[in-house]
């Protein structure tokens, strides 16, 4: 089949776009706004961009204030960082909860039960059931243009200063297990998938 995702002819239930580019790593967001409250939001549109200095990026839409901004977004540019949490299996279900359409006034942390600590490097705090966390300085927002004002869609950048990583999920040799991890990423419509030791492979590059 062909469609033009402008025309929207694909002819089928639902928008394949997002069942195609798959899986998508979840960025879990954690900010804090200028009055000092929490904020934490799953993004699919996530990924990192660079090594040196280590860099991540997620992808925003338009929210519902009189701003049009996500309540992450918001916060990340008016206090300078974020914190980047991965989401597991076991954080699947808080996952989920705290993409809750809900007012800035809410703190989708204890929303979703989970524990709010203290970061070294930034004022956003990190989740502690998460086994991983990249404390994160802003370093620029890029708008992508939509096709009507609900479309338009906002890319944070952010510098990691800073990697939190459980010991549990470190080898003996020194290298992180991913199959340890138990990491969730996003698929297409209510799909997600798990990285475990069944779906692990290596490969030697060329």
């Amino acid at each position: 089949m062909f469609y033009e995702p402008k025309k929207k002819n694909h002819g089928l239930a639902k928008n394949p776009f997002n069942s195609l580019i798959v899986p998508r790593p979840i960025g879990w967001i954690s900010s804090v706004d200028a009055a000092g409250i929490h904020n934490l939001a799953p993004y699919s549109f996530f990924n990192a961009v660079s090594y040196q200095p280590p860099t991540v990026m997620f992808s925003a839409g338009a929210g519902a204030n009189d701003d049009r901004l996500k309540d992450s977004a918001r916060n990340i540019e008016q206090t300078g960082d974020f914190v980047c949490n991965l989401a597991t299996w076991e954080t699947r279900d808080a996952m989920n909860q705290s993409s809750v359409t809900a007012g800035p006034e809410v703190d989708e942390i204890a929303l979703s039960g989970l524990t709010a600590i203290p970061s070294q490097l930034v004022k956003a705090p990190r989740i502690a059931e998460a086994p991983v966390h990249l404390e994160c300085r802003y370093i620029k927002s890029v708008e992508v243009p939509g096709w009507t004002e609900a479309d338009n869609y906002r890319v944070i950048f952010g510098e990691v200063v800073g990697i939190h990583i459980d010991d549990s999920i470190l080898t003996d040799e020194g290298l992180v297990d991913i199959r340890k991890m138990g990491i969730i990423s996003r698929l297409g419509y209510n799909d997600y998938a798990r990285v475990d030791a069944d779906s692990v492979f290596s490969m030697e590059r060329p």
